[in-house]
């Protein structure tokens, strides 16, 4: 079924004559949402409708993605500063915002939150399969070039293939909009992120962030491997006890669900996050579930 949701309005704001093109859509306290890598603000599509209920939804094309510019700089460091000054100009309140990101948007908002102009305005932090924490994978079948293929009919097999090897629990998830939306991100993506990815550094970046923590994979997701998350935790969060939970910090394995998790297991996600938020509104997020 295609996702449902309200016409985002859409801001733009430059930064050294970098375009940044947000969508921002929904009432309520901020919550900025971070795209994946060969992603866009369309990662969120199913996410939107339930989230904006209670939160101004804040979804960039990051630079180098989507509508916005060619980024200007191809490190992590130059990258998260360029989007730091980005969301220094949307209006935000008091300041105070959720971050939320997916992918390699994880593991740019794990350095997001440690930056000057972030690191006092982040109240929480959720991390949705996140990139860069530099253990294996459990990928097994090889991705298709999908730029070498030829011929319309080409390109959309190889983009579902790759879809359901890479982003999918099941093969038979991979619908019409999943693989639209795919296919127009992976075409308009210009940032190598894959190369900063495997550079790492995830956890130690998280272990600087000490307000509620939210990390989040689905039990399928190729780009982790179960028995390794304990270990990416407590990494992340020193504090945490032997179930890697100390309070502040929740962890959830998505049964039935990929690495796409918030698109693949969306009420999931959406159930998942706006609890947290909750909680993290009026108190330290409590225990969840251990991986």
């Amino acid at each position: 079924m295609q996702s449902q949701f309200s016409v985002p309005e859409v801001l733009t704001t430059s930064v050294d004559g970098c375009k940044v093109v947000w969508r921002v859509v929904g009432d309520g306290p901020p919550a900025i949402l971070l795209h994946g890598g060969h992603g866009s603000w369309r990662h969120w599509a199913r996410n939107i409708e339930s989230l904006s209920g209670i939160r101004r939804l804040l979804i960039p094309d990051m630079p180098g993605f989507g509508d916005s510019d060619d980024s200007p700089v191809s490190d992590m460091a130059g990258f998260v500063g360029l989007l730091a000054e980005s969301m220094d100009q949307l209006p935000t309140g008091d300041g105070i915002v959720d971050l939320v990101g997916f992918s390699f948007g994880g593991f740019a908002a794990a350095h997001l939150v440690n930056h000057e102009l972030l690191a006092p305005r982040v109240r929480s932090l959720a991390l949705l399969g996140p990139a860069g924490h530099g253990g294996s994978r459990r990928l097994t079948i090889d991705l298709v070039d999908w730029r070498r293929v030829s011929g319309a009919e080409a390109l959309a097999a190889a983009l579902r293939q790759n879809l359901a090897t890479f982003m999918f629990a099941e093969s038979t998830e991979v619908d019409d909009e999943a693989l639209e939306i795919h296919t127009a991100a992976c075409q308009a993506t210009r940032f190598r992120s894959k190369v900063i990815s495997r550079m790492g550094g995830l956890q130690k970046a998280v272990s600087r962030f000490e307000g509620p923590l939210l990390m989040a994979w689905g039990d399928a997701d190729v780009t982790v491997t179960p028995t390794e998350i304990p270990g990416i935790i407590r990494a992340s969060r020193p504090s945490c006890n032997a179930q890697c939970l100390d309070g502040h910090t929740r962890v959830c394995v998505i049964p039935a669900a990929g690495h796409w998790v918030q698109y693949e297991a969306s009420q999931s996600v959406n159930e998942l996050l706006l609890q947290f938020w909750q909680d993290a509104e009026h108190g330290p997020a409590g225990a969840g579930q251990g991986a």
